[in-house]
């Protein structure tokens, strides 16, 4: 009967060491998450000109630029200090 109640008080010790490290692991996992500190992440554009006629399908950034591809297969690579159209790529098919 002893040993049962060993047992017993065993199990709720790691029961409760189990819960206490998930809350610890979930804590950790939020608070180092990238993006979940202010200004962790990139700036973004407050809003983007697309030439006439363009739909945009994504979107990546770099150091001092950001890329729009659009749906007819163009790449418009834009400054990200004026906004300004620096380049455009057409993409052409696969041979």
């Amino acid at each position: 009967m002893r040993s049962l109640k060993l047992l017993k008080g065993l199990v709720t010790v790691l029961m409760v060491v189990m819960i206490v490290g998930f809350i610890v692991l979930i804590a950790v996992l939020v608070t180092n998450f990238p993006g979940t500190r202010s200004g962790g992440g990139p700036a973004l554009p407050d809003s983007i000109a697309l030439p006439e006629g363009a739909v945009a399908e994504a979107f990546t950034q770099g150091d001092g630029w950001y890329a729009v591809v659009t749906e007819d297969q163009r790449i418009l690579i834009f400054d990200a200090a004026s906004g300004d159209l620096r380049q455009d790529v057409e993409i052409l098919p696969a041979e």
